[in-house]
């Protein structure tokens, strides 16, 4: 993994770091495969619970795309050969991510980087971070990441957001639906362990199961939803996990995960 995405231990939890403060932790090809990476190494160890994602210093989440023209002077080529892109490959990953995802909004979070911390499960953000995509402001539209604004925001919300480019801060009111907690700078560290905290203590098969279970069942009909959830419910009482959690309330204790 490159200098670009660092991680570390924080208890249950891993910590990827976006590592590109100078270029206000922008998105680029080396940070997308470090995320994925961070992501694969993460659900392989049964020691960590979730992850957290977040970026270096304290201005910057992530500011989005770094934008490079090329010769012919526009930012992106997609390759007839290989039309797949880099973000596409991520926010598929994180999709797919076993693991509750939990962003760090340590500063702004724009445009690509908006994109991502709606894809993220869960969101503790400072205050003051400003929040948008500015993609109309540069002559484009924030294509790659709509699927994941079209989850979180209503849609008269998201048409405004991104027809006038406009930014909102995480502590304002109206960015409930995007942020879980709004804190000042100094307490997010502590809120975000505390978060985390109510998170992985929980069973890691039932939110396993429950996350795999939500992405497709996001995709269905209700019919095919109810089909569906009946026979993963059934399916998850069986587990090790789901028995030792009614044994547990049984018996008025806590319990003890395994994993399985």
């Amino acid at each position: 993994m490159g200098e670009e995405v660092i991680t570390r231990r924080e208890g249950s939890a891993l910590v990827v770091t976006i590592n590109r403060e100078s270029r206000r932790n922008a998105l680029n090809e080396a940070v997308a495969e470090g995320i994925v990476a961070a992501l694969d190494r993460a659900e392989a160890d049964s020691e960590v619970r979730a992850v957290i994602l977040t970026g270096a210093g304290d201005k910057a989440f992530c500011a989005g795309g770094d934008l490079k023209p090329n010769a012919d002077g526009t930012p992106f080529t997609i390759e007839a050969a290989d039309p797949r892109h880099y973000v596409a490959a991520l926010l598929r990953r994180m999709d797919a991510c076993r693991l509750p995802l939990v962003a760090r909004v340590n500063g702004h979070a724009l445009a690509g980087g908006f994109g991502l911390i709606c894809a993220c499960d869960l969101v503790v953000a400072r205050d003051d971070a400003l929040l948008g995509v500015t993609e109309v402001k540069v002559g484009l539209f924030p294509m790659m990441i709509l699927p994941y604004l079209m989850r979180v925001l209503p849609y008269r919300r998201l048409m405004e957001l991104c027809l006038t480019g406009e930014t909102i801060k995480a502590g304002d009111l109206e960015a409930g639906a995007i942020v879980n907690y709004a804190v000042p700078a100094a307490e997010l560290d502590a809120k975000t362990a505390w978060l985390v905290g109510r998170l992985v203590d929980k069973s890691p098969t039932g939110i396993r199961l429950g996350k795999q279970s939500l992405a497709k069942i996001r995709e269905m009909s209700t019919d095919a939803a109810l089909e569906y959830a009946q026979f993963m419910l059934a399916n998850m009482a069986r587990t090790e996990d789901a028995r030792e959690g009614f044994a547990a309330f049984a018996e008025k204790r806590p319990p003890a995960w395994t994993g399985r």
